[in-house]
């Protein structure tokens, strides 16, 4: 996603050097996004505000382990978010409170208004590219991805839920975040 002013990468090497304005702005470009997961993970709005100022606070404190040579600084936010959010639920213990309609949420969320005009088509953009790759998946893949990501469970528990082996419940999620990345990246996968 571009952005007008500083890079991602520019934003974090800011952060490291403790620059808040720096934080500030990576706040208004992510905080969207990581609210939207955490939400979808846990299934409240309380917890999911609570969870992305623990996210940012977390990017705030760990910027110097970021490595852009492994994932892209929203990847790392939002994997940064999804753990958070794996965890607050695992502690509050509330899986079975979780909406059913994760996707019809999803949409919501990535539907909301953003302040500015041209963020919301860029996010909007972004969220209609991820919703029609993950949709391009096999059903054995999708299904995988959506426990595994937006339901927070296990690969174990995946694998007890779908009646398959551990191995193979890793090697679909595995083969599908990799199909996503080269789809998201602008390769297609046929």
């Amino acid at each position: 996603m571009a952005h007008a002013g500083p890079t991602d990468e520019d934003l974090i090497a800011r952060i490291m050097r403790a620059e808040p304005a720096a934080a500030k702005v990576l706040y208004g470009r992510y905080g969207r996004l990581v609210y939207s997961l955490a939400q979808q993970v846990v299934g409240d709005a309380a917890a999911a505000e609570e969870i992305t100022q623990d996210v940012f606070l977390l990017v705030w404190e760990k910027a110097g382990t970021y490595r852009a040579e492994k994932a892209k600084v929203a990847t790392w936010i939002a994997r940064i978010a999804r753990n958070r959010a794996i965890d607050v639920l695992r502690q509050q213990k509330s899986r079975d409170t979780r909406s059913k309609g994760a996707w019809e949420e999803l949409k919501k969320a990535a539907e909301a208004p953003a302040p500015d005009p041209g963020e919301r088509m860029e996010t909007e953009r972004l969220h209609a590219r991820v919703r029609e790759a993950i949709s391009s998946l096999p059903p054995d893949q999708k299904a995988a991805l959506v426990l595994a990501y937006f339901q927070g469970l296990t690969h174990q528990e995946i694998a007890a839920q779908l009646g398959e082996p551990l191995g193979t419940i890793k090697t679909r999620i595995r083969t599908a975040m990799q199909k996503l990345r080269r789809m998201l990246e602008g390769g297609r996968d046929d």
